[in-house]
């Protein structure tokens, strides 16, 4: 059955951090609309289309997971995942939801979804493993540890992912067959530490600033933890996509917007960053097309169709 509206829903569920809006340094006034993620609010006003909201279906399998009720988390991970089947983190707490209930085989399915999405995610990996080793397929298992030995060889004791990185292979290593230690257990517990409305809108809130630094890495890190806390927010994602775009990946970027507005496709930052992009591809009809869409959104004109058609005009953006 689908919940009741979301912005009903996310005003008396979530909390919604007190801090001032934040605008973008460089060139839309698609991003940084003045709200947090946990309020509902964010770019736009009015969500639209899919049955479920992924953010409240994140919000009730995180609150689950804490209480305990594995089988009702994994339920609600499943709407999540059914609304936003790109998102990783979404699989990756699905797997643990599911391995809380004892389904192992739904759990490394998830997890090997995760990691299919995002091969980056050392907490997918280590998952995964962990799964494998208990359905006792160790080939598999081995071939994730060797992935994160690679991975930390590369990274060395410098860069972000190089303590989780020891982590995960310690944990590994000991669950195997020998191993110093047991399984280890499932690890909801390292997402829902920092799964909170705060902490996931002081993230976006860091994020923003970030991207004002073109410190285009570390905003997606704080984007990724946003992620973590709330779900996959159109706002999160649509930030995603534009620092992909800033660092040269439009294929990346292509894929976060489309789905922001797979989960709202109203809209209007990421709809006027897809058009931007399509203007940088030479896809002018395309850009056209989210032009219009922008244009039967905001009724009486609003800043993300004066953007997108003074790029349009240009060919390219008006202020380089």
């Amino acid at each position: 059955m689908k919940r009741a509206s979301v912005a009903l829903v996310v005003a008396s569920s979530l909390a919604l951090c007190s801090v001032p809006a934040l605008t973008l340094a460089m060139g839309s006034g698609g991003m940084g609309g003045g709200g947090m993620p946990s309020g509902g609010g964010g770019m736009n006003s009015m969500p639209a289309g899919p049955e479920y909201d992924p953010q409240v279906e994140y919000q009730h399998g995180t609150a689950d997971l804490q209480a305990g009720k594995y089988k009702d988390a994994a339920t609600d991970f499943e709407h999540v995942t059914e609304v936003a089947p790109k998102s990783a983190n979404a699989w990756l707490m699905l797997g643990e939801a599911k391995e809380g209930a004892g389904d192992e085989k739904g759990a490394q399915r998830a997890y090997e979804r995760s990691v299919k999405l995002d091969g980056t995610s050392v907490q997918a990996h280590r998952e995964l493993a962990l799964s494998e080793i208990k359905l006792n397929q160790m080939d598999k298992a081995h071939a994730e540890l060797a992935d994160l030995q690679t991975k930390a060889a590369s990274c060395g004791d410098s860069c972000p992912d190089a303590a989780d990185l020891k982590a995960a292979i310690a944990a590994i290593q000991a669950a195997m067959p020998g191993g110093a230690a047991p399984a280890a257990s499932n690890d909801a517990a390292t997402h829902l530490s920092v799964a909170t409305p705060q902490a996931g809108d002081g993230a976006y809130v860091r994020a923003v600033s970030l991207i004002n630094e073109r410190r285009w890495d570390e905003a997606l890190a704080s984007l990724d933890k946003a992620e973590t806390a709330l779900g996959p927010h159109p706002d999160i994602l649509t930030y995603k996509g534009y620092v992909w775009r800033r660092k040269g990946d439009w294929a990346k970027a292509e894929d976060f917007y489309r789905q922001a507005l797979a989960i709202d496709p109203n809209h209007r930052g990421a709809t006027e960053y897809y058009g931007e992009l399509k203007v940088l591809k030479g896809d002018v009809a395309g850009a056209k097309a989210m032009l219009a869409r922008l244009d039967r959104v905001c009724t009486y004109g609003c800043a993300e169709a004066v953007e997108l058609r003074l790029w349009i005009d240009h060919g390219g953006d008006p202020a380089a």
